[in-house]
């Protein structure tokens, strides 16, 4: 499955636009590399996001077509979180 697709779906990302952004722009990486929209996405990955002032990292538990709002939050498993470098806090 397309990661941007993905990212959509599962609802890390509410819209498809934003993640084909992200990834383009360089904040999303699967199992350590920089990863484009279209990169696949298999069961058992590792995805991390930057999102300014934090990057949070997610395991692929499985892919799906379409999934409802209570099915979404089964496709994935929050790893962790953390603060990135140069991030203050006032």
């Amino acid at each position: 499955m397309r990661l941007d697709k993905f990212l959509k779906v599962s609802r890390i990302i509410k819209r498809r636009t934003v993640a084909s952004q992200a990834a383009s722009m360089g904040k999303v990486t699967v199992n350590g590399r920089p990863a484009k929209p279209a990169s696949s996405v298999n069961a058992g990955d590792i995805i991390e996001i930057e999102y300014g002032r934090y990057t949070e990292t997610y395991e692929v538990l499985r892919t799906a077509e379409t999934a409802g709002k209570a099915e979404a939050a089964e496709l994935f498993r929050l790893i962790g979180r953390r603060e990135n470098e140069g991030s203050e806090d006032e």
